[in-house]
């Protein structure tokens, strides 16, 4: 009898710990400051996405403290507010990195100092990640290999799978994984779909509106003849708008953007930009913090969470049907 009093007493002991521990880690999960670091708020795009990740903070009841590089190609002064952010010792870090390996110091420091991490808008490559020993708690955004496919998949819609002549494609920073993927997914399915539609230049645009503009002026210039441009984000796709039409081939050239940002959707209003393979940032920000809750309270959290993309016509945008359009902002 004694035997089977202690057993349960032990069970209830092992119990109550069991159920403090877990009010421990909800109590911390609710608590917690989260670091959020943008590339930068001066793009619609990471605007969109501030907004998304507040909504999700105010949802979640979480506190969050948000800081962003003057630019998105500021690399070590991104580097700088990242380990000025750790100071605060926050209980997660979500990071957009500039590049694959810019935050990589801090990321250790805060992988060390047992803080989560997050790669926001999938900025992260896993293998430099495996090779320096980081682990971050989930990645976070949409498929962009599949955002490019989308920008091919329209582009042959809308031209036909017979149709031929010469491709532009613009990418991102050089060496950032994001542009790579989009500008990869963009050729790898036009050669599937359409294999008359040549690609004859694909050069990084760097994120930039003026340099992308630059490009466009120059292919035009090299191929009289060119049929589509299809840039890595909506910024550049808006400066290949700019140069098309200044020379007077708005109709002949069909520009598609990635991003679906606010900007690219008025130009889509207004009948100039072709399409924007929209990632959703509002929604890819407000389940990162939904998410770092979830793992912070011990929850099952995917490794990789994709957020679904849209690809923005005028007639999309306009019949207002697309259940998504909620989400852009």
């Amino acid at each position: 009898m004694t035997s089977f009093v202690l057993k349960i007493n032990r069970f209830t002991l092992a119990l109550g710990v069991a159920m403090a521990f877990s009010a421990i880690s909800a109590a911390k999960a609710d608590d917690a400051e989260y670091g959020v670091l943008m590339k930068t708020l001066a793009n619609p795009f990471w605007g969109a996405m501030a907004q998304g990740v507040e909504a999700g903070a105010k949802e979640a009841g979480v506190k969050i403290f948000q800081q962003a590089a003057e630019s998105d190609q500021a690399a070590e002064p991104q580097l700088n507010l990242c380990n000025t952010m750790l100071e605060r010792k926050p209980a997660a870090m979500i990071t957009a990195a500039i590049n694959s390996t810019n935050l990589l110091p801090c990321l250790k420091t805060a992988q060390e100092a047992g803080i989560k991490i997050v790669d926001l808008d999938n900025n992260l490559d896993q293998a430099v990640l495996d090779k320096e020993g980081i682990k971050v708690t989930f990645h976070i955004g949409s498929d962009n290999n599949a955002a490019g496919a989308q920008g091919a998949e329209y582009l042959v819609s809308k031209l036909g799978k017979d149709a031929k002549g010469p491709v532009l494609v613009i990418e991102g920073l050089s060496g950032n994984i994001t542009g790579e993927k989009r500008a990869k997914g963009f050729a790898d399915k036009l050669k599937e779909l359409a294999p008359g539609l040549q690609i004859v230049a694909s050069l990084p645009g760097d994120w930039d509106r003026g340099k992308a503009a630059s490009i466009a002026t120059d292919t035009l210039t090299a191929h009289p003849d060119l049929v589509a441009i299809f840039c890595a984000n909506d910024g550049m796709a808006l400066g290949a708008v700019e140069s098309v039409y200044a020379a007077g081939k708005g109709p002949q050239v069909t520009i598609i953007g990635v991003d679906g940002n606010s900007d690219a959707v008025k130009s889509i209003k207004e009948g100039r930009l072709n399409a924007s393979v929209a990632q959703l940032p509002y929604l890819v920000g407000k389940q990162a913090v939904e998410n770092v809750k979830k793992a912070l309270a011990g929850d099952k959290v995917e490794d990789s969470i994709a957020v679904p993309t849209l690809v923005l016509t005028k007639d999309v945008i306009d019949a207002g049907k697309e259940p998504m359009l909620e989400y852009v902002k």
